[in-house]
């Protein structure tokens, strides 16, 4: 057996929820789209089909006409006007947005976005101070400035008319600004989850007087990457905006397509996994006004090259979220009993903390919080993120005297703290995470739409699914539950880091791809069959396109043979884990057994009373009774066997003497009355082409049925003996049982040992039975 690492949780069938009266939709799609809450056929329709004219017009945000009002009465008077945006992909392309529609309007304007390191997040006074000096009357926002209301009063105190676009969670009090554009704060507006970049667009539509579709490339980056939820007005930008995207001639989205290696159209995961990443990397290791420039440029050979240095960047983020990462599991590990996992140490980056922690909840299914000791100052900053069944912000907020400056929401959050507290930080989020969640809660969870089979896989059913997209928050990518017997199973990648499994059926083959899954492959055995949820996909080399399982998860229901027989020196450090049970079984228990400290190591000879179930059971020595070694097996009662057998004087494969054998020895002792050993034994071997074992073990079952002596060299006949069956030796039937078993549980193939196993299971009652009345 092999349990799943997350926990599934299967939609509930929602076909008979509606009735559209209409076969536009197949079955799947109908069911994925009421499992998406769309019941009425306007609406499935209006999902399948985006269209522009769903979205709502600009001037419903309020303020938006003011703080256009104040836009154009600037660029009429020549005011200079300054455009603070975020160091993120949504900010970077807000600031994009921004920018290039106060171009087209004829203003005098430039941007700023502020230090993440030396300034931090948000509109700062320095920042606003040092634009008043440089004579700017007109700051917009974008993607930022609704928590800033100490700022919005030195831009008041300075003569400064400030606009807010943003939207984050608005706070009371809101800052005092000429204007503040937010989907939240906008009770006519009917969408709320805009991102920044959305907010922007939104802006430029009124300030343009027209919508802006030559704009949506940056707002469907902003959008994508800063993960808002892909329904409604977000899913219309994020849809078209994919598509201008594909075919934009801007000099810098070309340049990044070409450092990304996207060819083609562009889907929400570029975005999510290539361009959002390159463009917030810029941000995380130094000033992301590069990030802004290489979106804005119109010559060509720039974007080339500025794309480059932001590829060289992501390149050097990449390499030092791994060496943290590394860092951080092993100050990690053994987790014992932490609840939420805190790590510091001086000289990690604070621009990749998060990722760090990001990597860490995957890895580890708890939250976690990376900090950078700042020596200089005494004290710790970094990044925290969290699991689904633990309020981040709330738990923290609860111990706020132990931070300097902290902010966030349920699931991430940054902090800066006394190292001194640091300590007294992990000691109370344990004690409060422990308090809060069972075991189950540490668990992931992945929703999955349903049950199909491999008849059903093919690229039809994918171009249907896609029907759906852009995938998101909100709207995730179908998750669909597998259950075959893999045709073949290998480990590929870099440090075999990867499982690939190909499922044949009737002529159609599929090939399954879990990336990090690579360490389940010593769990997998053959012919079994496995439940897996996953996406499905195209994967297309040279020109050819084929269906492929993206496998997210896997589990096996029935019980596990894992076959290790005749593998010298067997470690079974792979296959254990440290909190399942497991059982080592020897003939006699070695002076050393080199076993992990949590592997109980018994013998044939334990009483099996006292042992208990457990999920695994190593069988390093052959048993020599086939009921104990039953009965040890039931006590047990292993969801996985590993046979690990080895023999070293086979019994099977030794020529087991018949019955004439002993009829030609025992006539030449009758006939002779004695045998020297030494002297006759070659010339016996010679004369009948028999071993010196093949002889020995005639004259030892002689010898147990009492019709010989041995004596001082010789083999005697006994003069008298009582007449007895071959088959009442003892040694003879040792000899036997030990054929018998080897036959069974070594020589055998793995078939028929898994299929002796099987029977055995089906005889538990039986065997039960014995176990209780001593039998």
């Amino acid at each position: 057996m092999l349990e799943s690492k997350m926990k599934w949780t299967f939609a509930n069938s929602q076909s008979n929820s509606a009735n559209w009266g209409s076969n536009r939709f197949s079955p799947l799609i109908k069911e994925l789209l009421l499992q998406r809450g769309i019941t009425s056929l306007d609406e499935a329709e209006a999902f399948v089909s985006p269209d522009l004219a769903q979205l709502y017009n600009g001037q419903l945000l309020s303020n938006s006409d003011k703080a256009a009002e104040r836009v154009h009465e600037g660029i009429a008077n020549g005011d200079k006007i300054l455009v603070y945006g975020d160091y993120d992909a949504d900010g970077v392309s807000s600031t994009a947005i921004m920018i290039k529609t106060l171009q087209e309007l004829g203003a005098e304007c430039d941007y700023y976005i502020p230090n993440r390191f030396t300034e931090g997040y948000g509109p700062n006074e320095e920042a606003f101070r040092a634009a008043s000096e440089k004579g700017y009357r007109l700051i917009i926002t974008v993607d930022t400035g609704i928590a800033a209301i100490p700022e919005a009063v030195v831009a008041k105190d300075l003569g400064i008319d400030l606009i807010i676009t943003d939207h984050h969670e608005p706070q009371e009090p809101l800052p005092d600004a000429l204007a503040i554009i937010h989907p939240k704060c906008s009770p006519d507006y009917g969408f709320k989850e805009l991102a920044g970049a959305g907010v922007a667009l939104k802006f430029a539509e009124v300030l343009l007087g027209y919508f802006p579709k030559h704009l949506l490339d940056f707002a469907a980056i902003g959008t994508i990457a800063d993960l808002v939820p892909l329904t409604g007005e977000n899913r219309v930008i994020a849809y078209y905006g994919l598509k201008a995207l594909s075919a934009s001639s801007k000099p810098g989205l070309h340049a990044l397509k070409q450092v990304c290696g996207i060819n083609g159209d562009v889907t929400e995961e570029d975005i999510g996994f290539s361009i959002g990443p390159r463009l917030n990397a810029v941000g995380r290791l130094q000033d992301a006004d590069l990030a802004v420039h290489l979106l804005l440029t119109d010559i060509q050979e720039e974007a080339d090259e500025i794309a480059e240095t932001v590829q060289s960047i992501n390149q050097e983020r990449q390499q030092i979220v791994s060496t943290i990462v590394k860092e951080a599991e092993e100050m990690t590990e053994p987790l014992d009993d932490q609840g939420v996992i805190v790590v510091a140490k001086e000289g990690w980056h604070q621009g990749v903390l998060g990722i760090v922690a990001s990597n860490l909840v995957r890895k580890y299914d708890r939250p976690a919080i990376v900090l950078s000791i700042l020596p200089e100052t005494g004290t710790v900053k970094g990044s925290a993120r969290s699991i689904p069944a633990f309020d981040l912000f709330t738990n923290c907020m609860k111990i706020r005297d132990v931070f300097t400056h902290f902010g966030g929401h349920a699931q991430a959050a940054g902090m800066t703290l006394p190292l001194s507290n640091l300590q007294t930080l992990k000691t109370e989020l344990n004690d409060r995470i422990h308090q809060e969640l069972t075991t189950e809660d540490f668990t992931q969870e992945i929703e999955v739409a349903g049950t199909i089979g491999l008849p059903e896989m093919n690229e039809e059913l994918v171009e249907e699914i896609r029907q759906l997209a852009p995938f998101g928050m909100a709207n995730p990518k179908p998750v669909f539950h597998v259950k075959e017997v893999p045709a073949n199973i290998r480990q590929i990648g870099k440090n075999k880091k990867h499982l690939k499994m190909q499922f044949r059926h009737q002529g159609q083959t599929l090939d399954g791809i879990g990336f990090g899954l690579g360490n389940l492959y010593n769990h997998l055995t053959p012919k079994t069959p496995i439940s897996i949820v996953g996406e499905l996909g195209i994967n297309e080399w040279n020109g050819f396109r084929k269906v492929q399982l993206i496998m997210q998860d896997m589990t096996i229901g029935e019980n596990q043979l894992f076959d290790h027989r005749g593998k010298n020196d067997f470690d079974i450090t792979p296959y254990v884990q440290q909190h399942r049970d497991y059982t080592a079984v020897y003939h006699s228990l070695p002076d050393e057994t080199n076993q992990p400290d949590h592997v109980r190591c018994v013998t044939y000879d334990t009483e099996v009373s006292s042992l208990g179930a457990v999920d695994t059971v190593f069988l390093f020595d052959m048993p020599t009774d086939l009921k104990a070694f039953k009965r040890l097996l039931l006590q047990l009662n292993p969801a996985n066997i590993h046979a690990c057998f080895q023999i070293r004087d086979s019994a099977f494969m030794t020529v087991f003497p018949a019955r004439g054998d002993f009829k030609w020895l025992y006539a030449l002792l009758f006939k002779r009355k004695q045998i020297d050993i030494n002297q006759e034994l070659p010339l016996i071997m010679d004369a009948k082409a028999w071993t010196k074992d093949h002889i020995e073990f005639i004259t030892n079952v002689f010898f147990d049925l009492g019709f010989v002596k041995i004596e001082n060299g010789f083999i005697k006949l006994n003069p008298n003996p009582v007449q007895k069956d071959l088959a009442e030796s003892a040694i003879y039937q040792d000899r036997l049982t030990k054929a018998e078993i080897e036959k069974a549980l070594y020589y055998s193939t793995y078939d028929e040992l898994k299929t002796w196993l099987s029977q055995y299971m089906e005889d538990r009652g039986t065997l039960k039975e014995e176990l209780v009345y001593g039998l």
